[in-house]
């Protein structure tokens, strides 16, 4: 992958022009589609297969009158006076046949009416005129609750005297989020970070350059999406925020390696190239992390989740076609002017010393004291978050001073909390032959279980066959006793079918809100667990380590604890919630964790690969695993310390103005971000490496063998351009090699400091008496065996990295096993293979085919007029010397070289 980068970035460098143009057409394109084709967000959520939602979509067939969405027209009255009176009564009902005749209306009703239950307060101060529609929430017009409205205030005209008419319920909701100026202050943070890390103003606005046309592209195609399936309308937002933080994140790290390149004396096209070969494969790991994580919210299987999850991933997605494509070609345009400005000798003596460094020393000086005091302190803040509560929001969550708040906060103050999330109870009474007497006895049974207020509504539908049932609880539609209320319904249900042969169902928008919510919580169990099963294996594959990635998800769980500890502290204990402008406390909204823990994942594992990284390069250089966690992390904490005060400020900037579903979700990201970067990447993981030391660095080598190899850091191609003009430019040699080594499964070795220089057309001879890893040398020429260290390049392949291209062109012959070597020789030779390695060429007995070797090592073409080159391996060279051409063979003695004990 970073050979690809490689070529990609100097394309990209070359055709800076034509790929600029490209995104702006990719912008104003997907930004006009999206314009005029959209067709809106649809914040309605369902759960399919649950027993609120299979209940609510029968009863869009079989009682279409009560499907649509409802809204709320409250009449209140000042102290001292009473709502009902005579011309009151008038009023209302004047008022009531105006609102039957609005559009999308399907029936509202007179709480004055005999007929109607519970409509008026019980302190006389209140009348609920409910209105039922025809439509559900994200289709009722502006016309519709415009009309409402007007009616309101006529009706508060008229009953006068200091009456107040609100308008509220579902219909009125507004659940929209949109941007607001707060949100700038995140750009405007980061862009302070940036000018304070480059110092230069072409380097501080590149990134927030880039960051907005992603955000512009993924926000463009999230809206197009809503022509093949609904999106909730926090879905573009998440796309918004995700996509901003990594955008400039992951262009950050692009842009500090360029310039360091820069730095070094590299031009600016090569090291473009290296840039977004080796930052660019940093950044494609982080978004490879990020997009598993958010496509797997889909493990919860509820639709709306899927569908924000896929819109963030989408973000994403974009933010790293952007870092590895746009970013490299305004890096060369801006050519020599991302050099850093070198800094005067006064200036470098006057200049303080680096935060960094005494800080590294500080936390690895008691390693086991640092993590004690990590552990305990995350630990602690993490306890809150047993108490988290999950719910949908609802109009007790939106803004206060709005139209819907209001009414829900005097719903709640007259009638009672339960009124503003009534539950709806179905029955199947097409058996009986009493269709209203058996809803009526239903409903007098549910009126005498605990927690319910008020049964206000109990009726069959015009056919008889489905009856419904209003359940008012005595808690609010967030509160835990209300869950336990729907629970003993439920537990009814059997009764009910044994006793009166009615099937019940408990549903209405409350009951959804909270079987959503325990699905959600289920599933954040098996998410969990792919994700920290996920950060395993991945970091496993980079660091090729076992307690590397042990510690980085001990490190991330220690994170999402802390960041769901705080947010409970906040949103549900309404710790500081005043502060924050939080308007409803009490829950936080049911997808926030697996949100947290799927974005969360992707950036502690940016954090960990970019520093840890160093610290490994540092490592495998020099073998000193202190120096190496004070060197590496020298080096590497200020991207990470500007990349995590950018990502910290882009979330926080939605906090004060978000809106509720957003603002829980903003704050969490924001938290967590904080402390996963500073607390847990900056202070526990360099004590935990203090503390293992060497033994930090190592894998099974069963493990070692059978886990695939990600390049996060672009080392591989490092190591290929060093060798490019090695051994020498344009050589002609077949086999290079440099100090080759090997060990076995033991860490004993199997051959060690081999130097090869074979060139073309040759025969090299490997010869040595018992195991001295002839076979094991043969097979690594062949890109058989990967796991040695040192330089080796194979018909101008460079191993390791291009195994895979290699290996078409070598052919190995067992001269112990084959029955016909030679054969296998000449097939090789017809297909034009060009290195062919002859493993026991002494133990080629039969004279025929040994003749046939001999011809074949004499005459070295393939069939294409190719020349061939031979490595043999045996035991005594003497035993294959009939065999050799007088010319252009060169033997190569290998000896055991026992096992040092140390």
């Amino acid at each position: 992958m970073s050979s690809f980068l490689y070529r990609l970035g100097r394309a990209v460098a070359r055709h800076r022009g034509l790929v600029v143009l490209g995104w702006v057409l990719v912008l104003v394109v997907c930004g006009a589609a999206s314009a005029l084709l959209n067709k809106g967000t649809d914040d309605t959520f369902t759960i399919p297969g649950s027993e609120s939602q299979d209940a609510m979509d029968h009863l869009d067939h079989v009682f279409p009158q009560v499907s649509g969405t409802s809204a709320q027209l409250v009449l209140l009255v000042p102290e001292g006076q009473q709502v009902d009176t005579a011309a009151t009564r008038q009023a209302v009902s004047d008022a009531v046949d105006r609102i039957g005749d609005v559009a999308q209306v399907e029936v509202a009703s007179d709480p004055f009416d005999p007929d109607v239950n519970d409509a008026v307060s019980d302190d006389g101060l209140a009348a609920n005129i409910g209105v039922q529609l025809k439509v559900d929430s994200t289709q009722v017009s502006d016309a519709t609750l415009t009309d409402l409205s007007g009616i309101a205030d006529d009706l508060a005209g008229e009953v006068g005297d200091g009456a107040k008419v609100y308008t509220g319920g579902d219909a009125f909701a507004d659940r929209i989020p949109g941007l607001s100026s707060t949100e700038a202050v995140g750009l405007l943070i980061a862009l302070v970070v940036l000018l304070l890390m480059f110092r230069t103003i072409i380097a501080a606005v590149m990134p927030l350059v880039t960051a907005v046309v992603g955000v512009g592209v993924s926000v463009s195609l999230v809206y197009l999406g809503t022509l093949f399936v609904p999106v909730s309308s926090t879905a573009p937002m998440l796309a918004v925020m995700i996509g901003l933080a990594v955008g400039i994140d992951y262009a950050l790290f692009l842009l500090s390696r360029h310039r360091d390149q820069l730095a070094e004396g590299l031009s600016v096209e090569e090291s473009i190239a290296r840039a977004t070969a080796t930052a660019g494969s940093a950044v494609l790991f982080a978004g490879l992390t990020v997009l598993i994580a958010l496509l797997g919210l889909s493990v919860a299987r509820i639709p709306f989740l899927t569908t924000m999850g896929v819109s963030a991933a989408l973000g994403v997605a974009v933010a790293v076609s952007v870092a590895v494509t746009l970013v490299p070609a305004l890096l060369a345009f801006a050519g020599r002017r991302m050099v850093p400005k070198a800094r005067s000798e006064r200036r470098r003596r006057l200049r303080k010393p680096r935060v960094a460094r005494p800080w590294v020393r500080f936390v690895t000086r008691r390693p086991l004291v640092t993590i004690v005091i990590v552990v305990l302190g995350l630990g602690a803040l993490a306890v809150p978050a047993a108490n988290l509560r999950l719910a949908l929001p609802d109009n007790g969550s939106q803004e206060a001073g709005s139209p819907a708040r209001e009414t829900y906060d005097v719903v709640a103050e007259h009638f009672g909390p339960g009124f503003n999330g009534p539950l709806l109870v179905t029955a199947d009474v097409i058996q009986s032959t009493d269709p209203s007497g058996l809803v009526d006895h239903l409903a007098d049974e549910i009126r005498d279980l605990p927690g319910v207020a008020a049964v206000p509504l109990a009726t069959p539908n015009e056919k008889g066959d489905t009856g419904i049932i209003s359940v008012v609880p005595t808690t609010a539609p967030d509160d835990a006793r209300t869950d336990e209320l729907v629970e003993r319904l439920r537990d009814q249900e059997p009764h009910w079918l044994a006793e009166h042969d009615a099937q019940t169902a408990v549903t209405g928008l409350t009951a959804v809100g909270i079987d959503v919510s325990d699905r959600l919580g289920a599933a954040l169990v098996p998410f969990g667990l792919l994700v920290a099963g996920l950060s395993l294996v991945l970091l496993a594959m980079v660091f090729r380590s076992v307690w590397v990635p042990v510690k980085a998800t001990v490190g991330y769980l220690l994170s999402i604890g802390a960041a769901f500890g705080l947010t409970s502290l906040v949103f549900q204990e309404g710790h500081g919630a005043a502060l924050l402008d939080v308007a409803h406390v009490g829950s936080v909204v049911s997808f926030l964790p697996i949100i947290l823990m799927g974005v969360l994942f992707g950036l502690a594992m940016d954090y960990e690969v970019f520093l840890v990284s160093r610290i490994r390069e540092h490592y495998a250089h020099h073998g000193d695993a202190h120096e190496a966690i004070e060197e590496g992390f020298v080096s590497a904490s200020r991207v990470v310390v500007a990349a995590a005060l950018i990502m910290f400020g882009v979330f926080a900037a939605f906090v004060p103005d978000g809106s509720a579903t957003l603002k829980p979700i903003a704050f969490a990201l924001a938290v967590g971000v904080f402390i996963d970067a500073f607390v847990v990447r900056m202070t526990f993981v360099p004590a935990v490496l203090a503390l293992l030391g060497d033994r930090a660095w190592g894998l099974p080598p069963a493990l070692d063998r059978r886990l695939p190899v990600f390049d996060a850091e672009g080392d591989g191609l490092l190591h290929e351009l060093r060798l490019a003009d090695w051994p020498a430019p344009h050589s002609d040699e077949v086999i290079s090699a440099q100090a080759l080594s090997l060990d076995d499964d033991r860490g004993r070795p199997v051959y060690r400091d081999v130097e090869l220089h074979v060139p073309r057309g040759e025969v090299l001879v490997l010869h040595g008496s018992g195991a001295v890893g002839k076979s094991a040398l043969l097979l690594s020429l062949a890109g058989r065996v990967t796991r040695h260290r040192g330089d080796l390049k194979v018909l101008g392949q460079v191993l390791p990295q291009h195994v895979h291209a290699l290996r078409p062109h070598v052919a190995i012959v067992d001269g112990r096993g084959d029955l016909d070597p030679a054969g296998r020789v000449t097939e090789a030779l017809a297909r034009d293979v060009e290195l062919i390695l002859v493993d026991d060429a002494d133990l080629v007995l039969r004279s025929e085919a040994r003749a046939r070797l001999r011809d074949q090592l004499a005459f070295r073409v393939t069939s294409g007029g190719l020349p061939a080159t031979f490595v043999l391996a045996c035991q005594d060279p003497d035993r294959v010397v009939d065999l050799l051409p007088l010319e252009a063979t060169q033997l190569y003695a290998m000896t055991h070289r026992p096992a040092e004990v140390l």
